[in-house]
């Protein structure tokens, strides 16, 4: 009677046998401490990230602010104020009187406010105020301003313009505005400087804290949208910007009130 080979003799003959097959070899000690990462740890990593490139960004923000007022390096065809802070008016009158610009457009005026206002502040400008300062009563928000500031623009036929406005909205007002004229070239950033926001030490009063922080974050939604939007007179995400209630349009038609 044929019997199968015992396992034990194989040896001599060159060859074995094995009843469950190849044995299994032993994972190695790198792979058996490996563990793919769960969901939640992947969004805990991202979160952290996301959270130090803000903080990183945030820091940049602030030490790019101007520190101390400067006259601008070149002369403009025109020049663009910002309503919403102090001192931006006179600093772009100012401008206006010595030369840095042909005329001065003063954009997103209240409705109260008239010219013989603006001249009554500025009694030593009141001729200057009366021949080549145009109001703009039709911008609602940042956007509105750019927009206003290129039909104006178009209309004088002019090239270049300097914007005055605050040096922590700067950033902001430079994404909206090179955004809507299409070339970084044609503006000359005047910042304001005032006391009442010390960039250096931001950190020691709420207000100025909330205040820049608010202002990074618009600059962010800023230049995502600029990023994606073609045209700012067509922005449907414009709303969401406003300060207070919200607006109905970014600017008014040109069908509507003209610059005074």
């Amino acid at each position: 009677m044929l019997c199968a080979p015992d396992p034990r003799q194989t040896d001599a003959v060159g060859w074995a046998w094995h009843e469950w097959g190849l044995p299994r070899r032993a994972a190695s000690p790198a792979l058996r401490r490996y563990r793919v990462p769960s969901v939640l740890q992947v969004l805990g990593l991202a979160a952290g990230l996301g959270t130090v490139a803000l903080v990183a960004g945030f820091l940049i923000f602030v030490s790019a602010l101007a520190r101390q007022e400067r006259t601008p390096s070149d002369r403009a065809d025109g020049i663009v104020a910002l309503t919403g802070g102090a001192q931006r008016i006179g600093d772009a009158i100012d401008l206006l009187a010595g030369g840095y610009g042909r005329r001065l457009l003063i954009t997103g005026v209240n409705e109260r406010t008239s010219r013989d206002e603006i001249a009554r502040l500025n009694p030593t400008q009141r001729a200057l105020i009366a021949c080549c300062v145009d109001l703009d009563y039709r911008a609602r928000n940042t956007i509105g301003n750019a927009i206003e500031t290129r039909r104006w623009m178009r209309a004088h036929r002019f090239s270049t313009v300097a914007v005055v406005t605050s040096n922590y909205h700067m950033p902001r007002t430079l994404v909206e505005l090179v955004h809507a004229l299409q070339d970084s070239d044609r503006v000359l950033p005047h910042p304001v400087v005032t006391e009442a926001f010390d960039a250096d030490r931001w950190w020691r009063s709420p207000p100025a804290a909330r205040l820049v922080a608010s202002e990074y974050v618009k600059f962010l939604a800023s230049w995502v949208r600029t990023r994606f939007e073609a045209d700012p007179e067509r922005s449907r995400a414009a709303i969401l910007i406003g300060r207070g209630k919200p607006v109905k349009m970014v600017a008014e038609p040109l069908t509507g009130r003209s610059l005074d």
